[in-house]
C-alpha cells in the first residue's frame, strides 16, 4: 500500500512518484511498480506544490495554481540543483510530455485561459491557439499530440483555474487534436453536436496507439470512451 496522506501521486515509466508535503516542505519518493521498494528522491523546501514525470530520472514541481498568484514549475533530479522552466505567470499548471521532451503549459491571463508549448532543451515557448485548463489535456505515448477538452466561450466573470477546480465554474468543451509534431490544431469531437449533453472533460487517458480516448464528464461525473 502507498502511504496515506499523499499530496500527489504521478506515474512515471518504470515506478510510481509520491509527493508528502507539509510546512517544512516536501518530498518526492519512487515505489516500485510491485510496492516492494522505496527510495526517497529528494526534497524540497516548497510546499505547495503538484507532481509530475519528467523524463528518465527527472521530476517536475510546480506551485499550485491560482488565478491570484503567480505560478512556477522547476525540474528536479538527485543530484543536480533545481533549474526553473516555466513561470512567473498566473493560474500555471504544467504537463510533461512522457519522456519530457516538452512540457504543456496553461495559465491565465486578462482572465482568458492561455495554453503554451514549452521545448525543453531549447527553452522555447509556443503559444497554441487554443487555451483550456492543462489538467483537462493528455500526451500521447509517442509525444506526438496531445488531446484536451477545450472550452467554448469560458465565462470571463470567473477566475480560473480556481473556480473551476472548486465547481463553481463548468466548461462546455470540444475535444481538440494538437499535432505537436507539424504544429497544428484539429478538432476531434464536439461532444455536445454528437450526445445532445454538455461535456466537462477531466481525467482525459489515451492508449498506446492513440486510438482511443477516455475521458469523465465532471458535469455529472460520467465516463466515455472516444475511438479517433
Amino acid at each position: 500500500f502507498l502511504p496515506q496522506n499523499l499530496a500527489d501521486v504521478t506515474l512515471a515509466s518504470s515506478s510510481i512518484l509520491t509527493l508528502s508535503s507539509g510546512v517544512n516542505g516536501s518530498i518526492v519518493s519512487s515505489v516500485t511498480l510491485d510496492g516492494a521498494r522505496t527510495a526517497t528522491l529528494f526534497s524540497s523546501p516548497l510546499s505547495s506544490v503538484r507532481l509530475g514525470a519528467f523524463g528518465y530520472g527527472k521530476q517536475l514541481l510546480f506551485t499550485k495554481p491560482s488565478a491570484t498568484l503567480p505560478g512556477y514549475a522547476f525540474s528536479f533530479s538527485a543530484l543536480k540543483t533545481p533549474v526553473r522552466v516555466a513561470g512567473p505567470n498566473r493560474g500555471l499548471v504544467a504537463l510533461p510530455s512522457p519522456l519530457g521532451s516538452d512540457v504543456l503549459l496553461s495559465y491565465t491571463q486578462s482572465s482568458a485561459l492561455r495554453l503554451a508549448l514549452l521545448e525543453t532543451k531549447t527553452g522555447v515557448v509556443t503559444e497554441l491557439p487554443v487555451g483550456t485548463i492543462a489538467d483537462k489535456c493528455v500526451w500521447s505515448a509517442d509525444e506526438k499530440n496531445v488531446f484536451c477538452g477545450v472550452p467554448q466561450n469560458p465565462d470571463s466573470k470567473y477566475a480560473y483555474p480556481d473556480d473551476w477546480y472548486q465547481g463553481v465554474a463548468a466548461f462546455s468543451d470540444r475535444i481538440w487534436k494538437l499535432d505537436v509534431t507539424n504544429r497544428y490544431v484539429e478538432m476531434v469531437l464536439d461532444f455536445t453536436k454528437s450526445t445532445g449533453a454538455g461535456l466537462d472533460a477531466k481525467a482525459l487517458a489515451v492508449d498506446p496507439r492513440a486510438s482511443t480516448l477516455v475521458f469523465m464528464n465532471k458535469n455529472d461525473g460520467s465516463l466515455w470512451a472516444y475511438k479517433l
